[in-house]
C-alpha cells in the first residue's frame, strides 16, 4: 500500500513538495475535526465536577469557533496543495504525452495502440486527477491519526491499548487481502476498458463501410460483446470487493463493541474514572474510523496503479531518434537533392524495401508507380522520417537525414496525401498552421493559388468559419485544396505528392490540378502516381514492385521497353 502512495507521489515530479506539504495541513484538519468532541468532553467533565461557570463556557465557545475557522483554513490549503496540484500535474502530463506522441514512429499508431492512447487520455488520467490526487494527504493523515488514537488508548489504560492494537492488526489483515484482490481485478478491468475503447473507435471510423456492406448486425455484435465484457468485469470487481468491504465494517463494529465492553468492565472495577468513561463513549466511534477510512480510499487507489502502468507504458514507447544537431543545408553545389543509397526497411522482421537506390535532381519530378503493396508509400514516408530505415542511407542536399534535426528536415518538405485531415478550427487557422508567423495577406494569397478562395468566401464566416473535426463539413475536393494551400504557404523546396486527384470528382479535379501546379512550381517532386496519364511528363519514373525498383526511366523509354510500366499504361487506357 505504501508502494502505491510513493509511486503516485513520485509521478507528480516537480510538484511532489506541494503534495508532501499538504500532509501537514490535512493532518491538522484531522485533529481539528476532533476539537468539538474534546471540548464536549471537558464541558461534561466540568459539569460532573460542579466547576462549570460562565467564563469557562465563553472559553469553550471561543475555542470551538476558532477550531472550526482553522479547520476551514487547513482544508482550503490542503485542497489547493493536492487537488489543484493534481490538475496541474496532468495538464503537464498531457502536454508531455502530446510531445511524446509527436516523436513516435508512425508504425506505433498502426499497431492497435489508438485505443490505449484514447483510454489513457479519457479514462486513466481523468480518474487519477479527479478521484485520487485529492486523497493523498488524507491517507497519510489517516495513518498518523490512527497511531495517535492507539497511543491515547495506551495512556488511558494498557489493556485498552493492547485491545486497540489487536483490532488495528485485524483491520490490516483484512484490508491487505482486499487490496491484493483489488489490484488483480483492476488490471483486468482496465484492460477491458481499453479493449472497449478500441472497438468503439473502430466501429465509429468504419461506420460507412459497415453500413454499405450491411454489417451492422455483425459489427454491432462485436461492440455489444465488448460492452458486456466491460460490464461483467466491473460487476466481478464489485462482487469480489464486497466481502472484504463487509469484513472491514465487521471488524470496525466488533472492535468498537469490544473497546466499549472493556471500558465498562474497567469502570465497574474502579480502574478508570467516570470522566474517562464519558470520554470513551464520546470518542468511541472515532477510535478506528481513520483506519477504516484509509482502506476505503486505498481500494480506489489500486485502480490508480493499473492506470499508472498504462500511462507509463505509452510513455515507454521508443521515440524516433532525433540526435541530429545541425540544420539541413539548403543550398549545395550538387544537382542531386535527394538520394536513396541501398535502403532496406521492414515494419516487422520481414523487409518491405530491399536495397532501393535512386537519385532525384533539383527541380525535377520523380514518379513512383506500381502495384498496391509494392512499397511506393513506404519510400515516400521514409524521406519524411515517419520511420527509420534498417540499412542504407537517405541523403537530402548531401546530408544523411539521420544527422540533421527532424525539425530542420520537415522545414524542407511539404506533403499532400489523398486522405486529408483538417482540425476543428477556423479555415484560416487550418491554412496558417503551415507557417504560424505568416501574415493575413500571405494566407489569403495561398488560398487563391490553391483555388479555394472562392468557396471559402461563400462559407458563413469566410476564413473565420469553424469547420468540423477532420473537415467533416467540407467536400473531399475542398479539403484537398485547403491542404494544398497549407503547402503553398509553407513553400518548402521538396514536395511529396500522393496523387491528390485520384479520388475526387471531375468538377474538383481541374481546380486541384491547377492548385498542384501552383504548389509544384520550381519544386523537387516525389509523386506517388495512381493515374499514369498524369505523370507522362515526369523526369523519372520508378516502377516499384515487391519492395524493389524493377524499372526506371522516362515515359518514352519505359514504353519502348514494353515491360511492366507499358502493361500498366495499356490496362488503364483500355
Amino acid at each position: 500500500m505504501f508502494k502505491i502512495l510513493r509511486r503516485l507521489v513520485e509521478f507528480t515530479g516537480k510538484y511532489k513538495t506541494r503534495i508532501r506539504t499538504s500532509y501537514i495541513f490535512s493532518f491538522l484538519k484531522g485533529i481539528l475535526l476532533n476539537v468539538p468532541l474534546i471540548l464536549c468532553f471537558y464541558a461534561i467533565s466540568f459539569f460532573m465536577e460542579g466547576t462549570m461557570d460562565a467564563k469557562k463556557c465563553l472559553y469553550i465557545g471561543l475555542i470551538m469557533a476558532g477550531g472550526l475557522a482553522l479547520q476551514a483554513v487547513c482544508e482550503h490549503i490542503s485542497n489547493v496543495l493536492q487537488s489543484a496540484t493534481g490538475y496541474m500535474v496532468f495538464a503537464d502530463t498531457r502536454m508531455r504525452l502530446g510531445d511524446h506522441l509527436r516523436k513516435l514512429p508512425m508504425g506505433y499508431f498502426t499497431e492497435g495502440n489508438i485505443g490505449k492512447i484514447s483510454a489513457v487520455l479519457s479514462t486513466d488520467m481523468v480518474f487519477i486527477e479527479e478521484c485520487c490526487m485529492g486523497v493523498l494527504s488524507e491517507l497519510v493523515s489517516f495513518m498518523i491519526a490512527q497511531g495517535i488514537m492507539v497511543v491515547m488508548m495506551f495512556v488511558m489504560d494498557v489493556r485498552l491499548g493492547i485491545l486497540s492494537a489487536v483490532v488495528v492488526a485485524a483491520f490490516v489483515a483484512v484490508g491487505n487481502l482486499m487490496l491484493k484482490m483489488s489490484q488483480k481485478h483492476s488490471v483486468v478491468k482496465q484492460e477491458a476498458a481499453e479493449s472497449l475503447t478500441e472497438e468503439v473507435l473502430d466501429f465509429a471510423e468504419g461506420i460507412g463501410i459497415i453500413k454499405s456492406f450491411n454489417l451492422l448486425g455483425e459489427r454491432s455484435g462485436k461492440l455489444t460483446a465488448e460492452f458486456k465484457r466491460s460490464c461483467d468485469e466491473s460487476i466481478n470487481y464489485e462482487v469480489a470487493y464486497t466481502p472484504f468491504s463487509r469484513g472491514l465494517y465487521l471488524v470496525y463494529g466488533i472492535g468498537t463493541s469490544l473497546v466499549l465492553a472493556l471500558s465498562g468492565i474497567l469502570y465497574s472495577k474502579g480502574l478508570i474514572s467516570d470522566v474517562y468513561l464519558v470520554g470513551m463513549v464520546l470518542f468511541l466511534f472515532n477510535i478506528f474510523l481513520p483506519i477504516r477510512s484509509y482502506y476505503g480510499q486505498m481500494a480506489r487507489l489500486t485502480v490508480t496503479e493499473a492506470s499508472l502502468d498504462r500511462i507509463e507504458e505509452v510513455f515507454a514507447a521508443e521515440e524516433l531518434k532525433d540526435e541530429g544537431v545541425k540544420a539541413l543545408a539548403q543550398n549545395t553545389s550538387s544537382d542531386t537533392q535527394i538520394e536513396y543509397d541501398n535502403v532496406s526497411f521492414g515494419y516487422t522482421e520481414a523487409d518491405v524495401l530491399k536495397n532501393v537506390s535512386f537519385e532525384i535532381k533539383k527541380g525535377t519530378m520523380t514518379a513512383l508507380v506500381g502495384p498496391s503493396g509494392g512499397g511506393k508509400s513506404t519510400i515516400a514516408s521514409l524521406l519524411a522520417r515517419f520511420w527509420d530505415i534498417k540499412e542504407g542511407r537517405i541523403l537530402v542536399n548531401g546530408e544523411n537525414i539521420k544527422d540533421v534535426s527532424l525539425g530542420s528536415l520537415m522545414d524542407q518538405i511539404s506533403m499532400v496525401f489523398q486522405r486529408v485531415y483538417l482540425f476543428q478550427d477556423t479555415v484560416y487557422n487550418n491554412i496558417a498552421i503551415a507557417r504560424p508567423d505568416a501574415t493575413k495577406e500571405e494566407v489569403i494569397e495561398a488560398a487563391k493559388k490553391a483555388r479555394c478562395y472562392e468557396f471559402i468566401m461563400q462559407l458563413p464566416e469566410g476564413f473565420d468559419t469553424v469547420i468540423g473535426e477532420g473537415g467533416a463539413s467540407l467536400s473531399g475536393g475542398e479539403k484537398q485544396r485547403i491542404s494544398i494551400a497549407r503547402c503553398i504557404l509553407k513553400d518548402a523546396p521538396i514536395v511529396i505528392l500522393d496523387e491528390a486527384t485520384a479520388s475526387v470528382d471531375a468538377d474538383n479535379e481541374r481546380a486541384i490540378q491547377e492548385a498542384i501546379s501552383e504548389l509544384c512550381r520550381d519544386k523537387t517532386l516525389l509523386v506517388i502516381a495512381h493515374r499514369l496519364k498524369t505523370i507522362k511528363d515526369a523526369d523519372q519514373i520508378l516502377v516499384v514492385s515487391g519492395g524493389q525498383i524493377i524499372e526506371r526511366g522516362d515515359h518514352k523509354s519505359l514504353m519502348e521497353k514494353n515491360g511492366t510500366y507499358a502493361h500498366m499504361v495499356s490496362l488503364q487506357a483500355s
